[in-house]
């Protein structure tokens, strides 16, 4: 309580004891695979078909990473972080490539600055005060020069949730640095300063070198999958390029099931991302059966497997090419979350820019599929290209479905989020109630948006926090124990009209 020494009266602003739940981004991707420009390993955000570009650069004739994202883009994707891998293509291949270079970072605080391979000489970047008279603490201006000359200018903040996000400003914008922060590091203003950024130096094409282990990376060294447990907004793994190691032979079959089991198992340990399995090229469907039963046999509800591949304009060699669908299965996703919501299956809908289907499924054989989760590609008459199957890669039938993993996942990542307020609380009836309140408001709010299935909340939802769940022991442990139930919408994946001949034996009277 504040202490008053005078008459007078006084105004308190007191917490409302509401701390409302916010609901946490469902649709971001991230992709590894080849390119023919820009930093090998380290995760790249990309918002933009543009910024991949500018980072990547443009389609590659040796790689189906540039279709996958040209693909999650045009349906719909937002953002993306994307992982290179390997080398440059050899041979003719390589000649119609850019010219690969490679970046040194430098640090700005806890920031890290490269050049991207538009600079062709070095690079200063200066840290500033913005205008006006006291800027918030976390305002700052960064100016780049080139040749003693500032051509990029930006009026940044090292707060992730504002528009004027550093690390989301200089991506969308910029055509020479590219800005990354340290996941692990809260980030604060960097000191007045200027650092020079040495421009990309170029590097001889070579021939790709790849193997499983590359692709797995490591975690200390934040490489591969490793590169991606920091990155906590991702969503949904895709890994298009491991097809196209295992076509030129570059990899063989074992290796690719080592990196689909570890794509799986990256997103199963983090618990809040879905893996986006392509299957081999060139199979038919009894031969995609076998594959999917006898040499992967993956059984997690953390993955997905869509087959058969698409069908999309290729511009470099300007006709159409066979591509894995995964990236543009994650725009889908993307696209449905932002239209109907995550609780809504991802299936059902069309495939922008897909033209053919490497192979037109029957309904019979799509018979054999389905019931061993792997998702169907079909071309409908006057409908178009379409994604048929919304299951995951798990025998557990409770979860089945896609939309209710990707669901679960929401609301696990939504409320741990938005409980943090929590931890070192006093463990107590009141902290009990405020935690109810909270998550039950939130809870509703998804009810009433279609996401959980139930006539009334009470149907969908419970939320106990109480003395039966918290007894003396768990509060003596420094522990709080919620326990939540929800019950998930499902898809209505088998639509079923019963037709019925009938005689009307009424009989009509006149007077």
């Amino acid at each position: 309580m504040p202490s008053y020494l005078s008459p007078g009266v006084y105004v308190e602003e007191v917490q409302s004891g509401a701390r409302p739940i916010e609901g946490v981004g469902t649709a971001v991707a991230a992709f590894v695979g080849f390119a023919g420009q820009g930093p090998f390993h380290q995760p790249t955000l990309v918002t933009s078909w543009d910024q991949y570009v500018r980072a990547f650069g443009g389609f590659y004739e040796d790689g189906y990473l540039a279709h996958a994202v040209y693909g999650y883009f045009a349906n719909g994707g937002g953002s993306a972080y994307v992982v290179r891998v390997g080398g440059s293509a050899s041979g003719s291949a390589a000649k119609d490539q850019p010219q690969q270079t490679t970046s040194t970072p430098v640090s700005l605080g806890e920031l890290r600055i490269a050049a991207l391979p538009a600079a062709d000489s070095d690079l200063t970047v200066e840290v500033a005060d913005v205008d006006g008279e006291n800027p918030p603490e976390d305002r700052f201006r960064l100016l780049v020069s080139q040749g003693g000359k500032v051509v990029e200018s930006y009026d940044v903040s090292t707060r992730k949730n504002v528009r004027s996000y550093v690390v989301t400003q200089v991506t969308e914008r910029s055509k020479l640095i590219q800005v990354t922060a340290q996941p692990e590091t809260p980030l604060t203003r960097p000191d007045k300063q200027t650092v020079t950024v040495p421009a990309p130096t170029p590097t001889p094409n070579t021939p790709a070198v790849i193997n499983a282990g590359e692709y797995v990376g490591q975690l200390a060294d934040r490489t591969g999958f490793g590169g991606l447990e920091a990155i906590d907004e991702i969503t949904m793994v895709s890994v298009p390029d491991l097809m196209s190691a295992y076509q030129r032979g570059v990899i063989d079959a074992e290796a690719v099931r080592t990196v689909q089991l570890a794509v799986i198992s990256h997103c199963e340990q983090l618990g809040d991302r879905v893996a986006v399995l392509d299957a081999p090229p060139g199979l038919n469907a009894q031969q995609v059966r076998a594959w999917r039963m006898d040499e992967a046999g993956y059984d997690s509800r953390y993955a997905t497997l869509y087959y058969p591949w698409i069908s999309v304009f290729d511009p470099p060699s300007g006709r159409n090419r066979l591509v894995p669908p995964s990236g543009h299965i994650a725009g889908v996703w993307a696209r449905s979350d932002a239209e109907r919501g995550v609780h809504k299956a991802p299936a059902n809908e069309v495939i922008r820019g897909a033209v053919d289907l490497e192979l037109a499924l029957s309904k019979g054989e799509q018979d054999l599929l389905n019931p061993i989760g792997v998702n169907c590609v079909r071309s409908f008459a006057g409908r178009g290209i379409r994604i048929w199957g919304a299951r995951t890669l798990t025998s557990d039938p409770a979860w089945r479905y896609l939309n209710v993993r990707r669901l679960f996942n929401y609301l696990e990542e939504s409320i741990l989020v938005g409980t943090q307020w929590v931890v070192f609380e006093p463990n107590d009836d009141r902290l009990w109630s405020s935690i109810r309140r909270n998550i039950s408001a939130f809870l509703n709010e998804e009810w009433r948006r279609g996401a959980l299935f139930g006539r009334t909340a009470e149907e969908a939802y419970y939320v106990k926090c109480d003395r039966e769940n918290n007894p003396q022991e768990s509060i003596d442990l420094g522990q709080v124990v919620c326990e939540i139930g929800i019950a998930p919408v499902k898809p209505a994946e088998f639509v079923i009209f019963r037709l019925a001949q009938f005689s009307d034996s009424t009989s009509l009277i006149s007077e």
